[in-house]
């Protein structure tokens, strides 16, 4: 089996790689391809536009040619990966798809944790869609600076500004806090509190594997 990952940073390989190895998948499953240049291109449009999106859906049709499943792990692209699905014979998946999927299944107050603003609105849709089924209320929270902090290679710093609104969140009665964005997972080692934020990395593949026929 070989899944592609459809990246817009590198720093996303080794934490996919990670999750891949607890799961329990052969070494080599994942083969990685990094697009930086779509994300730093809904930045400077604001958002996802049609074109970007049609790049994106283009490369995951292209991706999905000789493998048996592909991830997008980028939550700003993620809505290109819904219209690429039904293009291409070979399941893809947004990642965060499945994050929104297992953060709202017991209901409850859902907090979402996001460091890009370009990801805030496909980010509230998605998780907002998923909890029409569980009744569980979505709170989308952008955290102001981060991202800087990621930009500059700080990441002791991006890891704990979002460790800080993880324990904020639970402290205020949040039911899951939820990671909305695969760059924030190493976050997890720095919160204080007793409760784990939830992570997409090892729930995006697992679902993924789920979708991909019996070889």
């Amino acid at each position: 089996m070989t899944i592609a990952c459809l990246h817009t940073h590198e720093s996303n390989i080794p934490a996919f790689e990670e999750a891949a190895e607890r799961l329990g998948l052969p070494a080599g499953t994942l083969r990685h391809t990094v697009r930086a240049d779509l994300l730093d291109a809904a930045q400077i449009a604001g958002g996802l536009t049609a074109e970007i999106e049609a790049e994106t859906r283009s490369v995951l049709t292209m991706l999905g040619q000789d493998v048996d499943g592909v991830l997008l792990t980028c939550s700003t692209l993620g809505p290109a990966a819904e219209i690429a699905v039904h293009e291409a014979d070979t399941p893809i998946l947004r990642a965060d798809a499945a994050l929104a999927q297992k953060a709202v299944a017991g209901g409850g107050s859902v907090v979402v944790l996001c460091t890009l603003e370009t990801t805030i609105d496909p980010t509230t849709a998605l998780f907002a869609e998923a909890a029409r089924t569980t009744g569980a209320t979505i709170d989308v929270r952008l955290i102001a600076g981060a991202w800087d902090l990621f930009k500059a290679n700080d990441k002791a710093g991006y890891f704990e500004a979002i460790a800080e609104a993880t324990d904020a969140a639970y402290a205020e009665g949040a039911s899951v806090v939820a990671l909305g964005q695969m760059s924030m997972s190493g976050a997890i080692p720095f919160v204080k509190g007793p409760r784990m934020p939830l992570a997409g990395q090892a729930v995006a593949l697992q679902a993924l594997v789920a979708r991909i026929p019996a070889l």
